[in-house]
């Protein structure tokens, strides 16, 4: 198969579930505080830029399968509002119920989100992140949107570039992305952080990537430093 077919093939496999997803997260009405039970490290789960934390059920059920209390933030509802915003929500959910230790598992726009936490004044209460299709550089072609909620993963943005400017805390991040994404050609690439590159392509559809869940349970088990 050539390199375009290949691309085009994996294009419509990411849409087919982003599609599937999305109708799904449409109509589920799990209670978000029936997956708090758990007795292992608590884990936040943060969704991409239109997308609530129903989107990552799957990912999210099995990590709360695995004995971790699960929260979600139902106040970020589409997670479209500028990430500082965004992340002072998140921070204030983690101050006001004294969580500690959190793990969080974030998608897209949502590990820019988690990011922003760990560089502020909750970051002690945080011990990483799996980041799965994470814009950490921005994407080229957010200068070519002409909605301002997208115009912001822009390589100029000012918060993407306060971000890639802030590297100390990038040694506990796990990066994991698809050797092709087509909505951040450049990569996710994190420089200092633990990048996972999978031999797929897809922005959606690598959240169901069992590495996913294989890299969750080694953060998940190790304190500290990757």
């Amino acid at each position: 198969m050539s390199t375009a077919a290949k691309g085009a093939w994996w294009w419509a496999r990411d849409y087919s579930y982003a599609l599937y997803w999305q109708t799904r997260a449409l109509l589920d009405r799990t209670p978000p505080d029936a997956l708090h039970t758990g007795d292992r490290v608590p884990v936040i789960v943060l969704p991409g830029i239109y997308e609530t934390w129903k989107f990552m059920q799957p990912l999210a059920v099995e990590v709360h399968r695995r004995g971790h209390p699960l929260h979600v933030l139902d106040d970020l509802k589409r997670n479209d509002r500028p990430v500082v915003d965004a992340a002072e929500q998140v921070t204030a959910y983690l101050e006001t119920r004294d969580l500690r230790d959190v793990v969080i598992v974030a998608h897209s726009k949502g590990g820019l989100v988690g990011k922003q936490v760990m560089l502020g004044p909750a970051a002690a209460r945080v011990r990483g992140m799996v980041a799965v299709a994470t814009p950490f550089g921005g994407s080229r072609y957010a200068r070519l949107l002409w909605t301002p909620t997208l115009r912001i993963f822009s390589p100029a943005d000012p918060t993407i570039v306060s971000l890639a400017k802030q590297a100390a805390v990038n040694t506990r991040i796990v990066s994991i992305y698809g050797r092709f994404d087509p909505h951040i050609p450049e990569g996710s690439d994190l420089p200092g952080g633990k990048n996972v590159r999978l031999e797929t392509g897809g922005h959606f559809r690598i959240l169901a990537h069992p590495r996913v869940l294989a890299e969750f349970s080694l953060l998940a088990r190790s304190p500290g430093a990757l």
